[in-house]
């Protein structure tokens, strides 16, 4: 092995992980112990992109869950429900994606901030952590509460967005 060169893959950039769709969208039954945890019926996994297209429809002063994306892939395919796992995966890479493109000066970037967990709980692995969500959030006149180390948009039902399924 010695004076043998390694040849080491690039890391893809979040934008290549957004924009790999890995043969997804993919709909299909859902059996087993998933069946028992998330339901039965026929499941959708989405690709990246629909969810960033999703997340890309909250306007300004309104905020959105991963369950309410979920609502909206199940309605687009037609199906009874969405993954949450790649779900709630995918609106992470879009998240990365966004702030990404704003470090490269983009201005139109997904605004991955309003895009919140189950109860309205902000996503500590969005880029900048709890605090950059709660000043781009504040920014738009929302408020917080705590619960223990988690960080919630008090009253988040108020604003609630659904997405339209394109």
């Amino acid at each position: 092995m010695a004076g043998q060169a390694t040849i080491m893959k690039a890391k893809k950039s979040w934008q290549q992980k957004l924009a790999d769709d890995k043969g997804l969208p993919k709909t299909g039954p859902v059996g087993g112990e998933m069946s028992k945890r998330w339901g039965a019926g026929p499941m959708v996994i989405p690709a990246p992109r629909e969810v960033d297209a999703l997340m890309k429809q909250v306007p300004r002063g309104m905020v959105t869950t991963i369950n309410e994306l979920r609502v909206a892939l199940a309605r687009r395919h037609r199906v009874s429900f969405a993954c949450p796992i790649t779900t709630g995966i995918f609106s992470w890479i879009a998240a990365h994606a966004a702030a990404e493109s704003a470090a490269a000066g983009r201005k139109r970037i997904t605004p991955y901030w309003r895009t919140l967990k189950t109860g309205g709980e902000l996503n500590p692995k969005y880029p900048g952590g709890i605090p950059a969500l709660k000043r781009l959030l504040r920014g738009e006149g929302h408020k917080f509460e705590r619960r223990g180390q988690r960080s919630f948009v008090a009253g988040f039902e108020q604003r609630l967005f659904t997405p339209k399924a394109c």
